[in-house]
């Protein structure tokens, strides 16, 4: 029996910022983030979004251009590392907001939970999906990735930042493609990322000199939370070749193949929280799985990486990345890091890409590195099915991006620090945040949303 993705929407942020004018503010290079990163523009939440809009105008689109039938929905799952509370997971969000539109009561039966482990979660719950509709091949699940990649300003990681979501139908009828069920994980607890609970006490903030009430939190330290994470650079890409490499090397034992894998993949779709990201982290599996290989393991480790580096600017190497990495490198360019959805999106763009040139693809397998800080990566593959196109040719992925927004340096900033109070662009047949309650004691902090036609 076959599972796997029948359909897939997508929504992303509908403004922008050019890269180059970022790096003209920054003083930076506008070619080393370019040409070197591979960044075109960067996406941001206009004040009327977040995180629970993204995914729920992404699962709009997916229902009403596929014409699901909702009862026919046994799940679904979120993956996310943006969560709005630290309780009521996005799902419960994105269930009341489908009844709101479809039906009182047509997603009462249907089961949603938030998957979180950084940039990976969506993977996570794609497997656990596959796994359900593998026992109940009747039903249906859908996989929903929404995120705001947002970074300090001035940090190394403001350039890749990016907004959005994407809604995945997952069922036994896989018109785009069957995912294989042999994955294989590497695993590992380490900080090279992550969003930690800050504290600081009463004392050390005090506003006009009055005592607060401080929302009635008796605690003599306050927890603060950032959107923002604490990384580093340096050792997450390690983290990110370590555990990609053995994920990699494990999915070839579990093929029990002493071939070279990467050679059976038409494409590659990687985790990409920026552009180049997927081929730069590549290199070092280009070359130990290589046919011809020209790793002794006998190298230092300061030869060995400097041997990798001349593999990466090789003339074989780039044209395996032309061949292999490019198709899903070009719609991250124009969004900037999705967190979850980054390799979802790449998926898109691959087949947006081969749909547009009109290359024909069908029954070719598609390979699929995974990763998310913290860490872990997950390997597996996938074959594209006869029907790809027909299931795609409603998304119109770089035709919708064509259509966003460009905004100023001046109002990028405003944004970011929650100083902009109108919204850039109007809304319109799209979800938008309506308010957040702060009188109602029992509802401090509830979220409420409404459809604009």
């Amino acid at each position: 029996m076959k599972t796997g993705i029948e359909a897939i929407a997508f929504d992303v942020a509908k403004i922008h910022l050019p890269i180059q004018t970022l790096a003209n503010a920054r003083n930076i290079e506008a070619e080393k983030l370019e040409k070197g990163l591979g960044l075109l523009r960067m996406t941001l939440p206009d004040l009327h979004q977040d995180v629970v809009v993204f995914g729920a105008n992404a699962l709009t689109k997916l229902i009403d251009e596929h014409n699901i039938d909702l009862n026919e929905i046994s799940r679904i799952y979120v993956g996310t590392e943006s969560a709005v509370d630290s309780s009521k997971p996005i799902g419960s969000y994105l269930i009341t907001l489908m009844e709101q539109k479809y039906g009182a009561g047509v997603l009462e039966t249907c089961d949603v939970v938030d998957f979180t482990f950084a940039c990976i979660a969506g993977v996570d719950a794609l497997q656990n999906c596959l796994d359900f509709i593998q026992l109940h091949p009747t039903k249906k699940a859908i996989v929903v990735t929404t995120d705001f990649a947002k970074y300090d300003l001035n940090s190394t990681g403001e350039y890749t930042q990016g907004a959005g979501a994407l809604a995945i139908l997952v069922s036994a009828n896989p018109k785009i493609i069957a995912i294989n069920n042999v994955w294989v994980t590497s695993t590992k607890g380490v900080f090279d990322f992550f969003k930690p609970h800050r504290t600081i006490t009463k004392e050390q903030i005090l506003l006009n000199n009055v005592n607060e009430p401080w929302f009635d939190i008796l605690e003599a330290e306050i927890t603060i939370h950032k959107d923002q994470p604490v990384f580093d650079g340096q050792y997450s890409n390690q983290c990110y070749m370590d555990r990609t490499r053995n994920a990699y090397f494990n999915f070839k034992k579990q093929k029990n193949t002493t071939e070279t894998i990467y050679n059976n993949w038409r494409s590659i779709v990687m985790h990409l929280p920026y552009s180049f990201q997927g081929r730069r982290m590549l290199s070092e599996i280009y070359t130990l799985d290589h046919q011809q290989k020209t790793i002794s393991g006998e190298e230092t480790p300061a030869e060995y990486q400097t041997k990798l580096k001349e593999i990466a600017k090789s003339s074989e190497y780039r044209e395996f990345v032309s061949e292999k990495l490019q198709a899903a490198e070009l719609a991250s360019s124009l969004i900037g890091n999705l967190y979850t959805g980054s390799i979802f999106m790449g998926l898109l763009s691959t087949l947006s890409h081969f749909y547009n040139s009109k290359v024909e693809i069908s029954n070719s397998k598609f390979g699929f590195l995974a990763y998310g800080s913290g860490s872990k990566s997950k390997v597996f593959e996938g074959t594209i099915q006869p029907e790809w196109k027909s299931a795609i040719s409603k998304v119109q992925l770089f035709e919708t991006l064509e259509k966003s927004t460009e905004i100023d340096f001046e109002t990028y900033e405003r944004l970011h620090r929650k100083e902009q109070k109108e919204s850039i662009r109007m809304a319109k047949k799209e979800w938008i945040l309506d308010r957040i309650e702060n009188k109602i004691p029992t509802l401090i902090g509830a979220r409420y949303y409404k459809w604009i036609d």
